[in-house]
């Protein structure tokens, strides 16, 4: 799983670019399942044919990046952020654009301590404005230049963990369910990082009886990192609140029970901040019944996201059995 992991995360795949990532993972799931289609918005949808209720599981497909907003006349390049950018995270920086292009970035000196994104610019290596826009265009969009590194035995480390790793927990399930009881809807969601606008239509659309979000979830375990009982190595989390929803009961009810009676290790997960992919489908039309499974992550929205193989791997297998044996 760690190459699906690798080359899922080696795609540059910045929201409104979903296009090369979802055809990677239409190719991973074409043959187990019984339809799959790219709707308006552009998520990936996939269905196994059930019974009368309907699950919706989702995760999302995009990635936060940089985009053009104005190239100087010598040749640096001024940006806007994609999804949220911390200006402490990418002083400094090597970004590749969709087309390549290779760029650096830098920070006027006087302010570098307390920066702001406007006081950086990208340098790509253009001597004036025309040969930068020779290179680039307005509207471009780059992210992190990350190698995928592996921390002693279990632990991986890469860019856009957030969302690959949910995208690649969903594809391995689909690949080992056995059979289904529920009419499952895998939806491999769009600009989630920009306000979860690609779930808001999957979920019109669909209009599933209950949704899971498979999404990754801050640690707790790390120097002056604040207040959360997840820690890294102790299974997937279960969704009980953040800042898009309160968790069902029914829901999250058959998620415990499910964990617990195949013996799938897990954490409770309340965040005071963030939301996931089921915070605008829980009220969608009549309303959808919600919960998420969690990947504890170190380090999210830098380019060294940290996951554990023994999180993903029991994720895995907590998807499945929640498949096989459906939601009442």
């Amino acid at each position: 799983m760690k190459e699906l992991i690798k080359k899922l995360t080696s795609v540059n795949s910045v929201s409104g670019n979903e296009e090369s990532v979802a055809e990677i993972i239409k190719n991973e799931i074409i043959k187990y399942v019984d339809k799959v289609y790219t709707d308006k918005m552009g998520n990936l949808i996939a269905i196994k044919n059930g019974d009368e209720t309907s699950v919706m599981f989702c995760a999302h497909t995009d990635q936060i990046g940089l985009i053009v907003s104005y190239v100087e006349d010598n040749g640096y390049i001024r940006f806007s952020n994609m999804g949220y950018v911390d200006p402490r995270d990418i002083y400094s920086r090597h970004i590749v654009f969709k087309n390549g292009v290779n760029g650096i970035v830098c920070c006027e000196e006087k302010v570098e301590k307390d920066a702001k994104l406007e006081n950086y610019f990208i340098d790509i290596g253009a001597s004036n404005k025309e040969e930068a826009l020779s290179m680039i265009s307005i509207g471009d969009t780059a992210t992190y230049v990350s190698d995928f590194i592996e921390l002693g035995e279990y632990k991986i480390a890469s860019n856009a963990m957030d969302d690959r790793i949910g995208c690649a927990c969903l594809i391995e399930a689909i690949k080992n369910i056995k059979s289904n009881k529920n009419t499952l809807y895998f939806v491999f969601t769009v600009q989630e990082e920009l306000g979860l606008r690609g779930a808001k239509t999957a979920g019109f659309t669909v209009e599933p009886d209950y949704a899971i979000a498979i999404d990754v979830t801050s640690t707790g375990d790390t120097p002056n990192c604040g207040f959360s009982v997840v820690e890294l190595s102790k299974g997937p989390t279960i969704k009980l609140k953040d800042n898009g929803i309160i968790a069902n009961k029914k829901i999250k009810d058959t998620l415990i029970k499910t964990a617990q009676e195949n013996g799938i290790e897990f954490q409770p997960e309340v965040l005071s901040g963030g939301s996931t992919d089921v915070g605008v489908i829980q009220t969608m039309k009549s309303g959808v019944l919600c919960s998420g499974i969690s990947i504890p992550t170190r380090y999210i929205h830098t380019p060294v996201e940290t996951v554990d193989m023994r999180d993903v791997l029991k994720a895995v297998t907590f998807i499945e059995k929640i498949c096989e044996n459906g939601i009442e």
